[in-house]
C-alpha cells in the first residue's frame, strides 16, 4: 500500500499534524460497523491531545444524530467536532441569503438543521428563494415538478453537497447530486452553490473552527472527488483510505492525487507505533 512519509517525500509524519479531519460514511464506518483500525487511531490522536473532526456530507443526519451513531458505535466526540453538509447548508442559508425562504428537496434532518439556524421554510413554490437539495429517499415526480416551479419562478438551486452516491453495507445507492441533476435538467440552471466538501465555504467554517492553519491537518476520507479534492482545493494534506468508495486504481487514473493511501485506517496505527 502506498505511503509517503518524511524527509523522503518532504511529507510530515502522519503522527505530526495538529489536527484530525475524518470523513463518515466508508472512513469511520459502513452502515453499522466500525471500520478497521478507527477506533485505535482515535485513540492514539486524542491521548497526543491533537484536534479531531469528523466532516461528512450527510444531509440524512442531523449533527446530533451523527454525533449518536459514534456513541453508539463506541467512539469518543462531541458535538462540536462533529460537521456535516446539512449544518453547513444550514449556516449558508443564515450568512449568505438575506430573508430567505427555503423550499427543501431531502430528508428531515436538512429541516431539522434549518430550523436550529432559525432559517424560514416553505412547501409552497411561489414563495421559495431558494431551493435547498439533499439526499432525498422519496424523490418522486411531485418534488421535481415543485422544485422546477420554485425554480422558474426565481429559485436559486443550492446544491448541499455534490455526491452523485453513497456506500452503504454491500451497496452503493443514489446521493444527492442525483436529485440535483434531476432538477437542474427539468429547470434548465446550473447550482448557484454547491456547499459541501470540497467547497471553500466548507473548508473555511471547518478551519474557523480549529483555529489551526490548513497545512497542518490532515484530512482522512474515501473518496476522491469529495474528500480528497476538498483537501487538495483547500490546502490540507490528505489520506485516502480504501475503505468506501474510491480503490487505488482509481487514484492511479485520477488527477485528484492524494499524499497517502492507506488500505484500511489499521495503516495509521501501524506508522505512528512504528
Amino acid at each position: 500500500m502506498r505511503q509517503q512519509k518524511g524527509a523522503a517525500s518532504n511529507l510530515p509524519d502522519v503522527a505530526d499534524y495538529d489536527g484530525y479531519f475524518f470523513d463518515l460514511d466508508g472512513t469511520v464506518f459502513l452502515g453499522d460497523r466500525l471500520l478497521p483500525g478507527v477506533k485505535e487511531t482515535i485513540a492514539l490522536i486524542r491521548e497526543k491531545r491533537k484536534k479531531v473532526l469528523f466532516l461528512s456530507n450527510t444531509t440524512i443526519r442531523t449533527r446530533r444524530q451523527c454525533l449518536a451513531r459514534l456513541h453508539e458505535l463506541g467512539l469518543d466526540a462531541r458535538l462540536d467536532e462533529i460537521v456535516t453538509a446539512a449544518y453547513v447548508a444550514a449556516v449558508y442559508m443564515r450568512e449568505r441569503s438575506p430573508e430567505p425562504t427555503v423550499l427543501i428537496v431531502g430528508e428531515p434532518a436538512v429541516a431539522a438543521e434549518l430550523e436550529e439556524q432559525d432559517v424560514p421554510m416553505t412547501n409552497r413554490p411561489e414563495e421559495a428563494t431558494h431551493v435547498l437539495v439533499g439526499m432525498d429517499m422519496q424523490f418522486d415526480y411531485v418534488k421535481l415538478h415543485t422544485a422546477m416551479k420554485a425554480i422558474r419562478g426565481g429559485a436559486q438551486l443550492i446544491a448541499a453537497n455534490p455526491d452523485p452516491n453513497c456506500p452503504i453495507e454491500g451497496d452503493v445507492i443514489p446521493d444527492t447530486w442525483s436529485m440535483v441533476q434531476a432538477i437542474g435538467a427539468a429547470s434548465g440552471t446550473e447550482p448557484a452553490a454547491v456547499v459541501g466538501k470540497p467547497s471553500g465555504y466548507y473548508a473555511a467554517k471547518v478551519l474557523d473552527l480549529t483555529g489551526l492553519p490548513a497545512e497542518r491537518c490532515l484530512m482522512i476520507g474515501d473518496r476522491l472527488e469529495t474528500d480528497i479534492l476538498f483537501g487538495s482545493l483547500n490546502g490540507l494534506r490528505t489520506a485516502l483510505v480504501l475503505t468506501g468508495i474510491s480503490t487505488e486504481r482509481d487514484a492511479d487514473r485520477s488527477p485528484v492525487r492524494p499524499d497517502y493511501i492507506w488500505r484500511t485506517m489499521e495503516r495509521f496505527v501501524e506508522l505512528v507505533r512504528a
